[in-house]
């Protein structure tokens, strides 16, 4: 065990066996999470490629730095100026930043082998957490699009469909379109186990002169931190 606590770095000298080691292996976790990462995640090649370099540009950075406080500083000050030039990414994208900045941290102090063992336990955890149900809604939720002409009155039309077919349902907005000619409804509904969409859709149809109707799942933004 000892060896996973001990460094490379020796007496705060910097060599160059310790800097192509630190390097290496700051490159390989940085792919490694990067292949991980990118199996069950929507992702860009920009961002797969800076997971890949980030461990090496930290280690880097902390070698530089090496006790210098002053240097330090500066570094603090640099970093702080890309954090507000970035766009805010989903709370994965940022676990992932910090993750490949801690292993480029490790690396950069000497600790090898706790920067390795690390990111593994981390990129596995968060492996089989998200191809897991862990965290998510018991409830299927979606989003029910009523379009109806302005002559229909939608208080009440489509309660009884609604009744038999949901759990629970809520209008949560109507709006005009087309010129004031027509409404739109959205309801939050959450269906009946074994239902048809497709029976309550025809239905639907039926009843607003075949307008447009629609069912989708909620967008929202709650994977953004």
């Amino acid at each position: 065990m000892n060896f996973l606590f001990n460094t490379i770095i020796e007496n705060g000298a910097l060599t160059g066996k310790a800097f192509f080691i630190a390097t290496f292996v700051s490159l390989a976790v940085g792919l490694f999470m990067a292949m991980i990462y990118s199996r069950n995640h929507r992702y860009t090649k920009s961002f797969i490629v800076s997971l890949v370099l980030l461990p090496a540009i930290v280690q880097m950075v902390i070698m530089l730095v090496n006790g210098n406080i002053g240097a330090g500083v500066a570094v603090a000050g640099a970093f702080s100026l890309v954090r507000f030039r970035s766009a805010t990414g989903t709370s994965q994208e940022i676990t992932s930043i910090f993750l490949a900045m801690a292993v480029g941290l490790a690396t950069g102090m000497g600790y090898i082998a706790i920067a390795v063992v690390f990111a593994v336990i981390i990129t596995l955890v968060n492996y089989v957490l998200n191809m897991t149900r862990f965290g998510e809604h018991g409830t299927d939720q979606r989003v029910l699009r009523i379009t109806i002409p302005e002559d229909l009155d939608f208080e009440g039309l489509f309660e009884d469909l609604l009744e038999n077919f949901t759990v629970s349902h809520d209008l949560a907005e109507v709006k005009t379109s087309n010129m004031g000619s027509l409404y739109k409804l959205e309801y939050n509904v959450i269906f009946r186990p074994e239902i048809s969409i497709k029976e309550l859709m025809d239905q639907i149809r039926q009843r607003n002169g075949n307008l447009e109707v629609s069912c989708s799942r909620p967008v929202t933004a709650l994977d953004e931190l």
